[in-house]
């Protein structure tokens, strides 16, 4: 697959924002490895190759064993995963597929992750799923081989 723009960095003001943006979330409370198999997930999902590379290293640098990568795809069926991991993925994919039907992110795909998490943890979890679907679109708009990255 050739990207369709060769080159195609961001400024460094967007970078900037995008750094500030990635602090917050990692200053929110949750465990690292979670928001790499968040990030994971919704890659899988979006089918942006580039970000699942970048997060299957991400989450392996993490600690995220490779028994548990592997099964990342199919979280909702492996017995791999906390109940806090499972309700953070389940949010993640409700938040990721709202065109699928309307009312995606359910109340209670909401209360059981709120059983897991504060608000701020949450709000966390949240922007790392909108920066996934972020990057995700623009890696796959452009046709970014995995490898590499738009950011």
């Amino acid at each position: 697959m050739a990207a369709r723009i060769a080159n195609a960095k961001p400024s460094a003001e967007v970078m900037t924002g995008v750094q500030h943006l990635y602090k917050a979330v990692y200053a929110g409370g949750v465990p690292h490895e979670t928001l790499e198999l968040v990030h994971l997930r919704v890659s899988q999902v979006n089918g942006c190759s580039a970000c699942v590379g970048a997060g299957t290293q991400s989450a392996a640098k993490a600690g995220t064993p490779a028994e548990r990568l592997l099964a990342v795809s199919a979280w909702y069926e492996s017995p791999l995963f906390t109940g806090a991991e499972r309700a953070a993925l389940a949010l993640a994919e409700a938040a990721t597929r709202l065109s699928d039907r309307p009312g995606a992110v359910t109340d209670e795909t909401w209360a059981a992750a709120a059983g897991h998490y504060d608000e701020r943890q949450l709000s966390a979890i949240v922007l790392m799923i909108a920066l996934t679907n972020f990057f995700n679109r623009i890696n796959t708009t452009l046709k970014v081989p995995a490898g590499t990255s738009w950011g």
